[in-house]
């Protein structure tokens, strides 16, 4: 009985332990990332695409990236980019902010989204 009350602990401070957003693999994230990579840059090059370049997009107000076109639903929104915004968006862009240019249908799997969110956190700083 004591070690299975141990064990009951041990699991409780695990699950309380554990951040909203556990970590993805950023290897496989960079593959995840090819589905997007046609349309955005991780880095600040003068290159154009058709979506703004993704570098330092953490902590970064949205539709802030000098030169790049934005909806009025982007420039309106008051969204800085974190975790959760970012997972939000890239799973239903649409669903998350109406009237987005972005014509991605979104990537469903949660591992996909933490995965990718996990490649930018390395290669947009």
């Amino acid at each position: 009985m004591l070690v299975r009350s141990l064990l009951f602990g041990v699991l409780i401070t695990f699950i309380l332990a554990t951040p909203a957003f556990a970590d993805g693999d950023p290897t496989r994230g960079k593959r995840v990332y090819n589905k997007c990579k046609a349309c955005h840059l991780v880095d600040e090059s003068t290159k154009k695409k058709v979506g703004p370049h993704l570098a330092k997009i953490f902590g970064r107000k949205a539709a802030s990236t000098k030169g790049f076109k934005y909806s009025k639903a982007m420039r309106k929104a008051d969204i800085v980019w974190d975790q959760k915004n970012l997972d939000a968006f890239i799973k239903k862009p649409r669903k998350f902010l109406k009237g987005t240019k972005m014509r991605f249908a979104g990537l469903k799997k949660e591992k996909d989204r933490r995965d990718v969110i996990a490649y930018l956190k390395e290669v947009t700083k």
